[in-house]
């Protein structure tokens, strides 16, 4: 069977978006906001240390940054799927443009913690309404063959922004202090906001959707209800909550910490590892991409080894029984938990071909809600159990065992009913390309 006919997603139907060069220009408008939003975001990750410093915080309430940027982020994922289905692109990623940087300049000049926490959380309300946002506009101007491909190349750029907090916030933080450092980057949310207002557009012309009358609450419901019904969504939120956490809370706060406080490493070599993360999960992407838009029945054997390499190297590094573990070790580890990010995309791999054009931020909203909601979860458990333990980083860091066993069984649970509903899918649509007229 080739590759079109076993990928529901091959194929340009009639009526597509054509792509093209114009295309990669407006979507790249909409990806640089979303790198910008992931260098705010995770700018705490290599801030961590010195937060307990300036705040004068212990580790749970350190994570409570994140975790309360995660909630938000994850609460407002369906609203802002209906929000994009709503509004269009356009409107929702100029707000998060303006809510993310007013953030980020907000923790810049926090004197208190509690002004600080609420910085963070009008962070991750700006941040909510970009990833979403940036997926609806490459289903607007690409054709759905692409849609692996613009999926992870969105997630890579993502990884780029981690690596700017990596390499350049870190820097800045050291060389020039806390308030210069986070109110300068913020000049970057300022700058994307201006090329989204002028070269932004939500589709190319003639494939303008049909207008949706307001509906009020019922539509609502209706657009939440029927994605959740579809097999498709729900696989693609558990596997998006299963494979992106080990990573997240590697670099969105734990990392650092626990590279230099339990394994012993210098600030700068844990800043090399937490870089490896980075790179690596880039060059996963691409490979990822690729392989899920030729060979569309990869896509569990490459999420569920996913999980399986990721609870296999933390287990070795947690269970070494000398007192730190051995560098190599600690590089592999690394390496393997660049591949979550990649994984975690797959999640909108069944979420996307399950659900019509009309439904496709609704849908992806409740897919990207898993990984973040496992994320937040880990992020308080850690904090919690370091507290308790006197900073216990092998008993801290084995909660995320237990959320990976339960997306393994939910995954393993749903994934026969999504299958065959995909497939269902396909025969109807390749009848009634049939039936058509030329």
């Amino acid at each position: 069977m080739s590759d079109t006919k076993a990928n529901p997603a091959a194929g340009s139907l009639p009526g597509e978006p054509p792509g093209g060069r114009r295309a990669l220009a407006v979507w790249g408008v909409g990806v640089a906001v979303y790198f910008v939003a992931v260098i705010f975001r995770t700018s705490l990750g290599v801030a961590g240390l010195d937060a307990v410093d300036r705040f004068g915080v212990n580790a749970s309430a350190l994570s409570t940054f994140s975790i309360l940027q995660l909630l938000v982020y994850a609460g407002m994922q369906i609203p802002v799927g209906l929000l994009v289905d709503r509004l269009g692109t356009k409107k929702v990623l100029g707000l998060g443009a303006l809510l993310f940087t007013a953030g980020q300049l907000g923790f810049a000049l926090s004197p208190t913690y509690g002004m600080a926490l609420a910085s963070r959380a009008l962070l991750g309300c700006g941040d909510a309404l970009t990833f979403i946002s940036v997926l609806r506009l490459g289903t607007r101007w690409f054709p759905a063959r692409r849609g692996p491909l613009v999926g992870q190349f969105a997630g890579l750029a993502g990884m780029a922004g981690n690596l700017v907090s990596t390499l350049v916030i870190a820097r800045l933080l050291h060389g020039v202090g806390w308030t210069a450092a986070f109110a300068g980057s913020a000049l970057a949310g300022a700058v994307v906001f201006v090329l989204l207002v002028l070269f932004l557009k939500d589709h190319p012309e003639g494939h303008e959707p049909q207008p949706v009358p307001h509906q009020g609450a019922a539509y609502v419901r209706r657009q939440i209800a029927a994605s959740w019904r579809e097999p498709g969504t729900r696989l693609g939120m558990w596997v998006h909550f299963t494979t992106q956490f080990p990573a997240m809370v590697f670099l969105l706060l734990w990392g650092m910490p626990f590279l230099v406080e339990a394994q012993g490493l210098s600030r700068a070599t844990a800043g090399e590892l937490l870089t490896l993360v980075v790179l690596s999960n880039m060059a996963v992407g691409l490979v990822y991409g690729q392989i899920v838009a030729r060979h569309h029945g990869a896509r569990l054997p490459l999420a569920l080894g996913t999980v399986a390499a990721t609870a296999l190297l933390w287990a070795a590094t947690l269970a070494h029984p000398a007192d730190t573990a051995p560098m190599w070790l600690l590089i592999v580890l690394c390496t393997v938990l660049g591949a979550c990010g990649p994984a975690s995309m797959i999640g909108f791999d069944f979420a996307r071909p399950a659900n019509p054009p009309e439904r496709q931020g609704t849908a992806s909203g409740i897919t990207n809600m898993g990984g973040f909601i496992a994320s937040m979860t880990t992020l308080f458990a850690i904090g919690v159990l370091l507290d308790a333990t006197g900073g216990d980083y092998t008993v801290a860091f084995s909660a995320v065992f237990l959320l990976q066993a339960l997306g393994v069984v939910q995954i393993l649970r749903l994934r026969g009913r999504a299958v065959r509903r995909e497939r269902e899918r396909l025969v109807a649509s390749r009848v009634e390309t049939v039936h058509v007229p030329a």
